[in-house]
């Protein structure tokens, strides 16, 4: 087999394609997964319905969808970027126009055979639109005010979609999502100084506006703020989903409660468990042990996907990795984070374990993007 990857002159090129793919970011990402359908078999009772079934269907969806875009040179994914962007855009519009209400919020289109999130397909093409300007544009015009402007520009577009639905957590992501590529493009850190003294200010006018004519935020979401700073004012009420989702956690302990033997999950004390809160459970079952090894795995293809940047020398394909990975640093951060009360609770799944299609899809299209990157990197 090494004479095969050696000469590669002997090797059919879709083979060699194969060969060449990342297969330890496959098996993390499988890993991972894995973690997920057993979580969301032990929520359901010890049955693959209605969550696990559907969930692994996506999974063996997602991973030949991304060896499928793996097999694309990168070039191709470069070219079609400004497309992704502008296809993801429209259907943000056309959720605001045509899409449903779920849980308060306007953020899907049903097509019959499936319901689609735009938000989440908008969070991939914006790294890729991104990575392809920057991989367009000079260096040395990177920290120029008016190049600067053009991708805040596509950045706010559709942030502010995105905050019409309302989605704050996705808004978030897309926000910092962006800023990331942006940093790691190279522009000026006084850019990043100027947008964080200006993010203190918005935070103080947010909340100045409260009960205001202009007020900025919903009320649900002034709720969860005030949850945020003292999550015991309301247990009963606004802050009854971090409560228990705080007693999951500590009852956990060290070894957890054993498969199947989470009390909170399983009496459905615990609010959105085969979603949002899908980590709190994981925890009660099996505990810190469960929960940092789910993190290491999480960490390990972060480190997987940067190592990959790093050795890639295509300027289009090393943004677009690192934009990748630090999307998903954010997915789980943020999610983690916000069920330990340590930020407010905004709706962002725990990527690959979280109960969800079009997530999941999504973020093994954002792997096979990095794949792609990694197979098509000159050798």
């Amino acid at each position: 087999m090494s004479y095969l990857i050696n000469n590669t002159q002997t090797v059919p090129t879709g083979l060699r394609k194969l060969l060449h793919l990342d297969w330890g970011l496959v098996v993390l990402v499988f890993a991972v997964s894995c973690i997920g359908f057993v979580v969301l078999y032990s929520l359901a009772g010890g049955s693959a319905h209605p969550w696990m079934q559907p969930q692994v269907e996506r999974f063996i969806a997602g991973i030949f969808l991304m060896i499928a875009i793996a097999m694309v040179p990168v070039w191709f994914w470069r070219n079609v970027s400004l497309l992704a962007y502008l296809v993801g855009l429209g259907l943000l519009v056309a959720v605001d126009l045509f899409g449903f209400s779920g849980g308060g919020a306007q953020r899907w289109i049903d097509f019959g055979f499936m319901q689609l999130q735009p938000s989440e397909l908008m969070k991939i093409a914006l790294v890729m639109f991104l990575a392809a300007y920057y991989d367009w544009l000079p260096s040395g015009q990177t920290s120029h005010p008016v190049w600067v402007a053009v991708p805040l520009l596509f950045i706010a577009l559709p942030v502010a979609l995105v905050l019409v639905q309302p989605d704050l957590g996705t808004a978030l992501l897309l926000l910092m999502g962006g800023a990331t590529i942006m940093f790691l493009a190279g522009v000026h850190w006084a850019y990043f100084t100027t947008a964080a003294v200006a993010a203190v200010g918005t935070v103080t006018a947010v909340l100045q506006s409260r009960d205001t004519p202009w007020q900025l935020l919903k009320d649900y979401q002034y709720r969860r703020i005030d949850i945020f700073l003292d999550s015991g004012a309301d247990p009963l009420g606004a802050g009854y989903n971090i409560t228990q989702a705080k007693i999951a956690l500590g009852s956990g302990g060290w070894g957890g409660k054993g498969f199947m033997q989470g009390t909170q999950s399983r009496l459905n004390f615990l609010p959105e468990k085969h979603t949002d809160f899908i980590f709190t459970a994981l925890a009660e079952e099996f505990g810190f042990i469960g929960t940092i090894s789910l993190l290491l795995l999480y960490i390990l293809i972060i480190f997987f996907c940067t190592i990959s940047a790093m050795a890639n020398k295509n300027r289009y394909a090393s943004l677009l990795t690192l934009g990748v990975a630090m999307t998903f640093f954010l997915y789980f951060a943020i999610n983690m984070a916000m069920v330990m009360g340590l930020a407010p609770v905004v709706g962002v799944p725990l990527p690959l374990v979280s109960y969800g299609g079009t997530a999941m899809l999504v973020l093994m299209m954002a792997f096979g993007l990095v794949q792609s990157a990694n197979v098509h990197r000159p050798r």
